[in-house]
Parts: structure tokens; C-alpha cells; sequence
């Protein structure tokens, strides 16, 4: 395909997301109608998709509309391409640029050239301070591609050999001492012997420094209570030794955990509700809490743009309730671990103030932050005492 053929796919796609339809679905649905699509193609697709997903509202205002066309007239306006170059109707590509497309469109300001909604610009601002012009800037670029190297299955020069003799360039980094960042063959991580056999798992740098900050006592009970797809029990198992028990309200996002679990080499039990009251209570309860994933809407944009006032507000009801649950689960003297990968206080700082008005028993013995950085997601965790065991 042509690089102004890509553009017109890329167009088809935006107006299936303006329907209604996911990113992940939009593109696949594309793909097999375009059987002559090659891999590279679809790579170049998807990166045109997602550039304008990170910042679709500064693309619509130099575009000049919401469609497809008008969202990659700004993308490529952005970007200091002459649309014209490749708007040509020839062959494949877009038709030719109207009078009134060439002439309109306008400089991004604000909130717009941030790429935020306007209602949620006050709460980075809020919540970040000088800092949050350089977070929601952050997240109009793309995440980096984050390794953690699984000591139960080789050192980190093991990891970085193996990958590179498939194509792959890895290097360590500071963020976590188990942490390798991907710098060339990214999309041959999942083929590659190195994660097939798991000496290496995908997970986010800032996500792996957070695990390091939770001790693990030898033979320990540790309820990862919204385990998802199990990457931080994985995590932590990777070392220590203990007894791993993973739940999720949703028992549908685990399935693949007990492969991935045999894979890194360690035992996890899955549980439903009524079997986890029945093993509490635990010396670690882990709540990675569902959240608006505001810290890592680099990888998920689509969120970003979902995201309301309202449904803001039914996280944070979530979350206090899913905290106040958890708490119930743990033993004395153990930690009740409080996670998001968000950057609003709402669902932070405020989670946590509320609920220890509620359960002042509970005292705060370590919490940390991570900024979206070049190594990391956005962040937040706190650790919680009870008074007197």
C-alpha cells in the first residue's frame, strides 16, 4: 500500500470509531477485509489510528471536523505534511482537498491542545500542579514498551541475549530493578521464545517499581483482590515465596492466568467470592482497583475520551466500597495495599481520606506516586496498618 493508501484506510477506520466501534475492532474488522494488506501495513494502520486517538481533539481542531478526513487532515497538518501531497485521488488516495477543507481548520488552544477534555483539565491541574502540562503531554505520545525479567527463569543479561538473538533490543533501566525497555523489534515480543517460555512478561515499569514496594514474608497468604489478567501476583511471585491466591469480580479477565502462572513457574489459586471469605484472612490484600487509567491512557486513548464526570464519580463509589471489603480480609498485623494507575486525586488521595474517616482504625505505613515518565505509567500506591494489629 501506498502511503496515501494507508491514509484512506486510516480514514475508513476513524469513521468506524466515530460509530461506535472499539479501536481493537475497528482495525481488525479492516484487516480482513484487506486480505493485501501486509504486516506492514497494518503496523503503519494501527500507528495512524492511535496517533489520532492520543489526540484526536487537537487533530479535530486543526482539521476542522470530526471525521475520519478532517481528524487526518490535523493529524498530518500536526505533524508539517501538505495534506495536498497526498489528498490527491489518485490510485487509492483520499480525494483531493476542497476549498473550504484546504482553507479551515485552526491552532489547537487550551485544553484542546492538550488534549483533554475541558472538564478534566482542572483535575490534572489539580491533582499535579506544575506538573500536569508535561502529564497530559505525555500522554499524546506513545507509552514505551516495558519487560520484567523473571528471576525464577534467568538474569537480566540472560533476558537481553535471548531477545536480541530474535531480533529485539532490550535494555535495562532504573525504574525497577527487574525492568528492561524495548527499543527496536517490539512486535516480536509475543513470538519470541524469551516471553513463550517466560523469562520475560510485558508489564509497565511503574507497575513493576510498585511491586517492589510490598514486602512478602516468607509463606505469606496474599490475595491479589482485583487481579485482572494476574501480571502483578506474577510480579510479586517472581520474588518471593508464598501462597498466591488471585480473585477478580469479573472471573473472565483471569482466564489466562493459570498458563501464565505455570509459565513463569509459579502456583497461584484463583478463587470466587465465596471460597476467598472462606481462606481469609490474608497477610497482604492487594486492591489494584478498577479506575479511569488516566496514567496510562497513552496504551488505552480511547478511555480517555469515554471518560465523564459521572462515571468518574461511579469509580470512586467502586472504590471505596471494593477498599472497604478488602480490609475485612486482612489479618492482624497485615497490609492492606491500595493501587491505581490513575493520577487524580479523586481516586487516589480522596479514596483513601474517605476511607479512613470511615475506618480511622487504619493508618497509612507507605504510599508513593509514579509520574508518566519514559520508563512508566502514572501510578499510585498506598499501604495500610491497623491500629494495634
Amino acid at each position: 500500500m501506498t502511503p496515501a493508501a494507508r491514509i484512506s484506510a486510516a480514514i475508513e477506520v476513524l469513521d468506524a470509531i466515530r460509530a461506535g466501534v472499539s479501536a481493537e475492532q475497528a482495525l481488525t474488522n479492516w484487516a480482513r477485509r484487506s486480505r493485501f494488506a501486509g504486516s506492514g501495513d497494518r503496523a503503519a494502520l494501527r500507528d495512524h489510528v492511535f496517533d489520532v486517538l492520543r489526540r484526536w481533539r487537537s487533530c479535530a481542531v486543526s482539521g476542522g471536523g470530526e471525521t475520519g478526513r478532517a481528524l487526518m487532515l490535523g493529524a498530518l497538518r500536526a505533524q508539517g505534511i501538505d495534506p495536498d501531497t497526498l489528498f490527491t485521488g489518485t490510485g487509492h488516495a483520499p480525494a483531493p482537498l476542497t476549498a473550504a477543507e484546504r482553507d479551515g481548520g485552526a491552532p489547537p488552544e487550551g485544553a484542546a491542545a492538550l488534549d483533554l477534555p475541558d472538564w478534566l483539565w482542572p483535575r490534572f491541574q489539580a491533582a499535579l500542579g506544575a506538573e500536569a502540562e508535561v502529564a497530559a503531554e505525555a500522554l499524546r505520545h506513545r507509552a514505551p514498551v516495558m519487560l520484567r525479567v523473571n528471576p525464577r527463569r534467568g538474569t537480566a543479561a540472560d533476558a537481553i541475549a535471548r531477545l536480541a538473538a530474535e531480533g529485539i533490543v532490550a535494555e535495562p533501566c532504573e525504574i525497577a530493578m527487574n525492568a528492561l525497555q524495548v527499543t527496536g523489534g517490539e512486535r516480536k515480543i509475543a513470538t519470541s521464545s524469551a516471553y513463550l517460555e517466560g523469562v520475560v512478561e510485558l508489564q509497565d515499569g511503574s507497575s513493576q517499581a510498585a511491586m517492589e514496594r510490598l514486602d512478602v514474608a516468607p509463606d505469606a497468604r496474599v490475595l491479589d483482590y482485583c487481579a485482572g489478567g494476574g501480571g502483578k501476583t506474577l510480579a510479586l511471585a517472581a520474588r518471593a515465596e508464598a501462597r498466591w491466591v488471585a480473585h477478580d469480580a469479573a472471573p473472565e479477565r483471569m482466564k489466562d492466568l493459570p498458563a501464565r502462572a505455570a509459565r513463569a513457574g509459579v502456583a497461584v489459586r484463583v478463587m470466587d467470592h465465596a471460597a476467598l471469605h472462606a481462606a481469609a484472612p490474608f497477610d497482604l490484600v492487594l486492591c489494584d482497583v478498577p479506575c479511569s487509567g488516566s496514567g496510562t491512557w497513552r496504551r488505552t486513548p480511547e478511555a480517555k475520551w469515554r471518560l465523564t464526570p459521572e462515571r468518574l464519580r461511579e469509580l470512586t463509589r467502586l472504590q471505596t466500597q471494593i477498599l472497604a471489603e478488602a480490609s475485612r480480609m486482612v489479618a492482624p498485623g497485615g497490609v492492606l495495599a491500595y493501587a491505581t494507575c490513575s493520577v487524580l486525586n479523586e481516586e487516589n488521595h480522596d479514596v483513601i481520606s474517605y476511607f479512613q474517616c470511615k475506618h480511622p482504625e487504619w493508618n497509612i505505613s507507605g504510599q508513593e506516586h509514579w509520574p508518566i515518565s519514559r520508563q512508566g505509567d502514572g501510578f499510585f500506591l498506598v499501604q495500610l496498618c491497623r491500629v494495634n494489629g
